[in-house]
C-alpha cells in the first residue's frame, strides 16, 4: 500500500502526546468519539481529515486491531479507487 496512510503516531501540536492517528470513515469516527471520549477525540487540525486520534493509553489491545483493521481496509479502498456500484460500507442491503 505504498503512499496510503493507515495509522502513525500524532506529530502535529495540536495532538496530546502518546496520541495515535488512524484513517476512520467520517461518520463512524463521530459515533466513536460519542461512545468513549476518553479513548477517542480529535482537534481542529485533524477534523478536516478522514481520521480520528487514539489515546493509547486508554485503548484496548483487542479493539486497537480491531480499529486498525477497519483502517486498513478504507486504506486498500483508497488505493483501488471506487468500483463501478460499490456499496458503502456498513451500508444496508436492499431485500
Amino acid at each position: 500500500m505504498r503512499g496510503i496512510f493507515v495509522a502513525g503516531l500524532a506529530t502535529h501540536p495540536s495532538a496530546e502526546p502518546e496520541t495515535l492517528v488512524v484513517r476512520a470513515d467520517m461518520e463512524d469516527r463521530e459515533w466513536l468519539i460519542a461512545d468513549a471520549p476518553d479513548t477517542y477525540y480529535l482537534t481542529d487540525y485533524y477534523r478536516k481529515y478522514p481520521l480520528i486520534l487514539v489515546r493509547l493509553q486508554r485503548i484496548d489491545r483487542s479493539v486497537l486491531r480491531d480499529l486498525l483493521s477497519v483502517s486498513r481496509g478504507l486504506a486498500l479502498a483508497k488505493a483501488r479507487g471506487p468500483t463501478p456500484g460499490a456499496r458503502r460500507r456498513g451500508a444496508p442491503t436492499r431485500a
